[in-house]
């Protein structure tokens, strides 16, 4: 087992320079820390946790609060935690995983139990109830996701109203005057739910500046909701020729229905997905999209959190820029 003298000797350092960063007790310069953090992770030691927080007073712990719900796509929703709990533990911290819908209820309970130092909060609503009573504790925290007021709150997120923008602006270069936008199940947007409401926001705005109609349908994703969704979609605008889809359930149904109407994807009608890469290229026509950056989320979320409990991080808001990739799924709008 590797010891903490070693890992001073491997660093460079003094054993009370490691303990100090550890603990964060002392302030150590940047470059020093970086040091001592990559000999802890080259030699694999595991400061004892028992030890650790009673030197510190911190449990060592993070709580990240996941929501779990079923109107909710939760492979993205754990990939993000995954690299949570990754990156937290280069850091040296654990991960307590909440996924009850407990609503300000889990903030107080962690608040006020000591359970953890500090709280990633995800499935960010735009008037979100949590964010009070996370504004009222002395716990660090961070958002994964963007509520309407950001005031006193640090947050990462993809930039969904961006990455609306960039989807109508794909489909307008390519000739296409009326896009329908296929969304994620109706609880979604009842809820407010800033990813889906903000990317809203942006095919809506970009829409009107390039004199683009669009249309929004919310879907509750599987085969029949998928066929109502598009049957509903053609009545009522029979001239759309792209489709914006926000909702991983809905891939595979969408693009059967549209063979089984004889619409051929793109000559017919073109697609453009806000989903992971993953989803986009397994589908059957690898699809136009933009990708959820789960994992880059996740590490910068920790990252964040971390810089706040070591006393150098203030609020921030870290959007991440969007990058659409052109795939099979899009081409120019049929005369």
């Amino acid at each position: 087992m590797v010891t903490l003298a070693e890992v001073a000797q491997h660093a460079g350092v003094s054993a009370s320079t490691v303990s100090y960063v550890l603990s964060g007790k002392r302030s150590i310069s940047a470059t020093t820390r970086r040091r001592v953090e990559q000999s802890i992770r080259e030699l694999g030691y595991h400061p004892n946790a028992g030890a650790r927080a009673l030197a510190s007073n911190r449990s060592n712990i993070i709580a990240l609060v996941v929501p779990l719900r079923t109107d909710m796509y939760v492979p993205v929703m754990m990939e993000i935690a995954m690299a949570v709990v990754t990156t937290a533990r280069t850091h040296g911290y654990d991960i307590l995983l909440l996924t009850g819908e407990e609503g300000p209820d889990v903030v107080r309970r962690v608040a006020g139990s000591g359970l953890a130092d500090a709280m990633i909060l995800m499935d960010v609503e735009l008037d979100d109830e949590r964010l009070p009573l996370l504004r009222e504790t002395d716990r660090p925290s961070v958002l994964v996701g963007l509520p309407s007021d950001t005031a006193g709150m640090t947050c990462v997120d993809l930039d969904f109203t961006a990455t609306g923008a960039l989807c109508v602006e794909h489909l307008a270069k390519l000739g296409h005057r009326d896009i329908a936008v296929i969304g994620e199940a109706s609880a979604v947007y009842e809820r407010h739910t800033g990813f889906a409401e903000r990317t809203l926001d942006g095919i809506r705005s970009r829409s009107r500046e390039l004199g683009v109609r669009v249309l929004h349908r919310p879907c509750e994703g599987g085969y029949d909701a998928v066929a109502l969704t598009l049957a509903r979609i053609f009545d009522e605008r029979p001239g759309t020729t792209g489709l914006v889809l926000q909702n991983e359930a809905a891939v595979g149904p969408l693009l059967t229905l549209l063979r089984q109407q004889g619409r051929a994807v793109p000559e017919d009608v073109s697609v453009v997905a806000v989903c992971p890469d993953q989803v986009a290229v397994q589908a059957p026509v690898r699809l136009t999209s933009v990708a959820i950056p789960a994992q880059e989320m996740g590490r910068s979320a920790v990252e964040h959190l971390v810089a706040k409990l070591e006393g150098h991080g203030g609020d921030e808001i870290a959007l991440l820029a969007p990058e659409l990739v052109v795939r099979a799924s899009t081409g120019p709008a049929p005369v």
